[in-house]
């Protein structure tokens, strides 16, 4: 069949469904065409895109799944009778999780029907600039015209093909959520390419297969009892401010997570107990190591879900370099009326909820006469490791490189939570600081925060410094006692130099 729409979305997660949803608000003929490829491995999902099915959603539960087993021990110092030992059950976590995530798809796919969007299950492709061609798991074809279309694919994560046995015995975070049984002991290689092209200013991946999700993920494995080892060739937290990456990993050291640094991995090897083999070089030590293990997973970045679109047939520009799309202010591309909104364009940070934001204001900028543009600055977000670590605007390194050693002010102190105290918890790593302008009054250049509820916490103060929240108007808002968030509203002086500041881009 022949259809006309106003607006057809190509990809049916958060930023496509969101500009999908609302432009129907308008009475517009809308139409969502969205197909899930399965990874190597052979795992499929449902509509609702990465966040939904393998991000935000999956991995925030199976944190909470670990929380609850540390608040477990601190339950004892509290006066509860926990019996011994704790154990925990990979199939009813991993069930319970996927249930609730395939209720998700199901609710998505019933406020499509709702609010009078078609949906197609299907890969599409460009055949023109207003055309699409769909194909069904079945190979049935159907043409779909639109007015306009929006790109909204996102992006899934690579794999490092050049490893011998890489592709054949390794998983992704695609896999990991949907396992049905316990991964056992399970290595996270993060390896990123020396060609790292991303930028390097607060530049978040929340949902992805990358460095902020290598290390939640081998944080919950942690917390749930699982050996796991990190394999990491250059720094934690890439774009994130380094002084806090390197609490936050020397947390996750403490707490039970193997590191191995400065490593990178030349093969994988199946032997014939099934166990999985990894060959690595440890550069600071010019030597080959070799130890065996049940799973390998792989965060070596991600790569835009862009092969089957046929985008140079219509001429949508790319970075040849990232193979992301190139847009504009406004979300439009190289071609009138194609746009592209979240993980797929070029310079976005990787986040659901600025995917969101942006889809809807597209739609509202298309058929709501709004002229309202997606503002990226200051948006906050949190990696989600067994102590979390949440921050919003510049880190220190990235406010040297944009504004000079000697024109920041760093304001910075150590906590302790009061609930850590009782249970004789760690709390060497609690930190947080507020790196400002130097002169005039101070104005707030970045936030950033490591303890418990770091996402609860930020998201708060997100707010003041997106109004241009100053130091001293910080030290004038009562805190509330006692809490966490309340040290932040504490904070003293110290000074800092000879930093060493590589990040670019302001």
């Amino acid at each position: 069949g022949r259809n006309e729409y106003d607006l057809l979305v190509i990809g049916g997660g958060s930023g496509g469904l969101a500009c999908a949803k609302e432009a129907a608000q308008f009475g517009r003929k809308v139409a969502v065409l969205d197909y899930v490829e399965p990874s190597p491995q052979g795992t499929k999902w449902g509509l609702g895109g990465t966040c939904v099915n393998v991000g935000c959603i999956p991995k925030k539960l199976m944190h909470q799944a670990a929380l609850l087993g540390s608040a477990l021990k601190d339950a004892q110092h509290y006066g509860w009778n926990i019996a011994q030992p704790l154990h925990h059950t990979w199939s009813v976590m991993a069930q319970a999780v996927q249930n609730y995530v395939k209720s998700l798809n199901w609710g998505h796919r019933v406020q499509l029907q709702d609010k009078k969007v078609k949906y197609f299950n299907m890969k599409g492709s460009f055949s023109d600039p207003h055309t699409i061609r769909g194909l069904t798991k079945a190979g049935k074809e159907t043409i779909v015209t639109a007015e306009n279309i929006v790109i909204a694919t996102g992006g899934r994560p690579k794999y490092p093909t050049h490893i011998a046995g890489a592709l054949e015995y390794g998983i992704t975070s695609d896999d990991l959520f949907w396992l049905k049984e316990s991964p056992g002991k399970t290595p996270l290689v993060y390896y990123p390419s020396i060609l790292h092209l991303y930028g390097i200013i607060i530049y978040i991946s929340l949902a992805d297969a990358s460095p902020d999700v290598s290390l939640e993920c081998a944080g919950f494995l942690t917390g749930i009892g699982l050996d796991t080892t990190v394999m990491m060739r250059s720094i934690p937290l890439r774009g994130f401010d380094q002084q806090m990456a390197s609490l936050v990993t020397e947390h996750m050291e403490s707490y039970g997570t193997k590191f191995l640094k400065r490593c990178f991995p030349t093969k994988v090897e199946k032997l014939e107990s099934n166990r999985l083999q990894v060959t690595w070089k440890n550069t600071d030590l010019g030597t080959e190591e070799t130890d065996s293990f049940d799973t390998v997973m792989w965060a070596v970045g991600r790569a835009p879900d862009t092969e089957t679109l046929n985008l140079k047939t219509v001429g949508v520009k790319t970075n040849s370099e990232t193979g992301k799309i190139i847009v504009d202010a406004s979300e439009a591309t190289s071609v009138p009326h194609i746009y592209a909104v979240g993980d797929i364009t070029e310079g976005r940070p990787e986040l659901t909820p600025t995917a969101i934001a942006a889809g809807k204001l597209l739609a509202r900028r298309l058929f709501g006469q709004s002229s309202e543009l997606m503002d990226y600055d200051n948006v906050p977000t949190t990696v989600f490791t067994p102590l979390e670590y949440g921050c919003v605007g510049l880190s220190e390194e990235a406010a040297v490189q944009c504004y000079g050693s000697d024109n920041i002010e760093v304001y910075h102190a150590y906590y302790k939570p009061l609930e850590f105290t009782v249970a004789e918890r760690d709390t060497s790593q609690c930190y947080m600081k507020m790196v400002c302008l130097r002169e005039g009054e101070q104005r707030i250049l970045g936030l950033h925060f490591i303890g418990p509820n770091a996402g609860e916490v930020i998201q708060g103060f997100a707010l003041g410094i997106k109004c241009g929240a100053t130091y001293p108007q910080l030290m004038k808002t009562i805190g509330i006692h006692p809490t966490c968030a309340e040290e932040i509203t504490k904070l003293h002086i110290t000074k800092r130099s000879g930093l060493d500041a590589t990040v670019t881009g302001c």
